[in-house]
């Protein structure tokens, strides 16, 4: 599984099936942190309430440090640990594991410096929290537990510090900030990616365990990335693209829109030429994870030459995940019910 930006994102997501099968057993280290709730009405102030008594009834150790990257595990299933980045050296490993996806296995076009460093690197690593999938089982050129998948998370607050979303060079995100965002926190999912053996629901599952353990502690409300198809065709892309457009489009208080230098029209198709089977096949598995939970997407497509992908925008807002989803992750991993 691959997602450059959020999920193959250094920008875009592409994933694949793998193997492995792991015990179905998780232990699970929890750390929750204040903030105010900053809800635009009161069903949003409701929504915030139940999401708090929900947490209320787990076990909560101290709060995180302030920005996160201290190691804290969020879970542990069988070999597997995902937890957040301890060290720079845990982040040079999994700049490490995206050159590899993006660059070795995928044909994303490395620049002399990528080359000669091979990792993959750009000026967000040093702000983001990094996610990783770390296998207890193997071991790593260092001798030290292998990472096998990783997500970069950048929360809003440190997004306003630092100049902006990765995001924002390929959509226009300040509408939606000033609107219906207005006074939501937001956080940008990227630079997915996961070792071809460990392209499972396993390893998937704990990834977004982690995730939602994130989303929690931090108080968050909207969860957005880019999500790539591999490919710089769009018109090779019309029936997927045009099934997105017209299944699954962000409603006008949620309409977010490509930057329009970059904008690619998504509808390519009429909605009646298009067969969903055929369409849903040719989907990236992690935009389907995306859709089966209850994500939007954006408006308009933009085609990225250097990682040779076609990305489209996830957007994510967490009271609209499907409660189906919900019970599934609070049942199966204790997962709070977040939204």
């Amino acid at each position: 599984m691959t997602s450059r930006q959020t999920g193959a994102p250094p920008k875009g997501t592409v994933t694949a099936e793998g193997r492995h099968s792991l015990p179905e057993t998780i232990e699970i280290t929890t750390r929750l942190s204040d903030r105010d709730s900053g809800m635009k009405d009161l069903a949003a102030e409701q929504t915030a309430h139940q999401t708090r008594a929900d947490l209320a009834q787990m076990t909560t150790p101290p709060p995180l440090m302030a920005d996160s990257n201290n190691g804290i595990s969020y879970g542990l299933r069988g070999t597997l640990e995902v937890r957040l980045a301890a060290s720079p050296a845990d982040v040079d490993a999994a700049q490490a594991l995206r050159y590899h996806v993006f660059y070795e296995e995928m044909s994303a076009k490395a620049d002399a410096q990528t080359s000669i460093t091979r990792r993959d690197v750009d000026r967000f690593d040093a702000i983001c929290d990094h996610l990783l999938v770390i296998d207890h089982s193997e071991t790593d050129k260092a001798g030290k537990p292998a990472i096998v998948g990783c997500y970069r998370l950048l929360r809003q607050e440190v997004a306003d510090l630092h100049g902006g979303f990765y995001t924002a060079g390929e959509y226009d995100l300040a509408p939606l900030f000033a609107g219906t965002g207005k006074g939501l926190r937001f956080l940008e999912l990227g630079r997915s990616c996961v070792l071809p053996p460990y392209r499972n629901r396993p390893t998937v599952e704990l990834l977004w365990h982690g995730i939602l353990l994130h989303v929690a502690e931090h108080k968050l409300d909207v969860m957005f990335g880019c999500a790539s198809f591999e490919g710089t065709d769009p018109e090779a892309l019309a029936l997927p693209l045009s099934y997105l457009y017209h299944n699954h489009m962000a409603p006008p208080e949620w309409h977010v829109r490509a930057l329009p230098d970059q904008f690619v029209e998504m509808n390519r198709m009429a909605k009646d030429d298009i067969n969903p089977r055929d369409a849903a096949r040719r989907l990236p598995p992690l935009i389907k994870g995306y859709l089966r939970a209850g994500c939007y997407i954006g408006d308009g497509a933009v085609v990225d030459p250097q990682f040779n992908t076609t990305d489209v925008l996830i957007l994510f807002p967490v009271a609209q995940i499907s409660e189906r989803y919900k019970a599934k992750w609070q049942q199966k991993y204790g997962t709070p019910r977040v939204g």
